[in-house]
């Protein structure tokens, strides 16, 4: 009888440590995680898509290293998806992406996190998922100094240059048809190659967020040549942008920003981008938006924050 027992006891304990290996090795190999974090956990790296020309939320610096505000905000995000997959040596893979690919890039698991400059609106909600407000643009024209023209309806049948891909091309569409301009509207691959055309006098404007006009303004010290005008053309708020239909990954998101916010770190960040002299020499000078910062204060959790 005693024997019985013993063997029952061991029986036991032989279940227990089962149940613990197989716990553990579950944990190791990311079950229980999201998709994106178990991939995330198994080849410990995180990949982040940059863009090369999107002064200062993502763009190259004179090593053509990527570098901006976007990116560091999805450097922080990295820190808590360490936590959360228990791994505090994730490896950064920067990725390039451009306006055109970005989108699918996320879809189809190429890249973890878009580190841009992307418009969160509904119609990409459909497809990804996005970050809080990270910042706010609208689409305007940039036009040589000499030009007279700054409402949409000034530059009828002249030609428009925006960039594949873009919430930019859709407005400019949408007003070309509003007014019945017979807008020649052509697209380029990205934002550099669209300021080029405007550079070589093939395309009479060039329209996308205010604040990507500024920041290539600034990067080819060119204020002398072009200048931005006009009103706004859309609303277009940013946000780094993930994959859809994964709660774990989002509240990861959400965690780092709000970790952000309560450390008070977001409007230093933003200064650091927006305000100082780049790591590349220019200066942006643009204050933050009263909307910006107001939701800024809304993801601080701390004591006297605003929710």
């Amino acid at each position: 009888m005693r024997r019985a027992v013993t063997t029952s006891i061991r029986s036991g304990w032989l279940l227990a440590a089962l149940l613990l290996t197989t716990a553990a090795m579950a944990q190791t190999s990311g079950e229980g995680l999201s998709p994106t974090l178990a991939a995330i956990k198994k080849s410990h790296t995180v990949r982040l898509g940059y863009r090369e020309s999107s002064p200062p939320f993502s763009f190259l610096d004179q090593a053509n290293r990527p570098i901006g505000y976007s990116l560091e905000l999805c450097e922080a995000i990295v820190e808590d998806i360490g936590i959360e997959v228990d791994d505090a040596a994730l490896r950064i893979e920067y990725v390039k992406v451009t306006s055109e690919s970005r989108i699918p890039a996320v879809v189809d698991g190429l890249i973890d996190l878009e580190c841009g400059s992307t418009t969160a609106n509904a119609e990409r909600r459909k497809q990804v998922a996005f970050s809080p407000l990270m910042f706010v643009a609208g689409t305007k024209l940039m036009v040589p100094k000499t030009t007279k023209a700054v409402a949409p309806t000034d530059f009828k049948g002249k030609t428009i240059v925006v960039t594949k891909g873009t919430t930019n091309e859709q407005a400019m569409h949408a007003v070309d048809a509003k007014f019945a301009l017979g807008l020649n509207i052509v697209v380029s691959p990205d934002h550099e190659q669209s300021y080029q055309m405007l550079v070589d006098g093939k395309a009479d404007a060039f329209a996308t967020d205010d604040i990507l006009l500024s920041g290539l303004i600034a990067r080819h010290k060119s204020q002398d040549r072009f200048r931005v005008v006009g009103d706004y053309l859309s609303y277009d708020p940013y946000g780094i942008m993930f994959r859809k239909g994964e709660p774990q990954l989002a509240a990861v998101v959400e965690r780092a920003f709000r970790r952000l916010g309560s450390n008070r770190d977001l409007i230093p960040l933003y200064n650091k981008w927006f305000i100082a002299r780049l790591p590349t020499g220019e200066r942006m000078g643009v204050s933050i938006s009263p909307q910006l910062e107001e939701s800024f204060k809304v993801l601080d959790d701390s004591a006297g924050g605003t929710n």
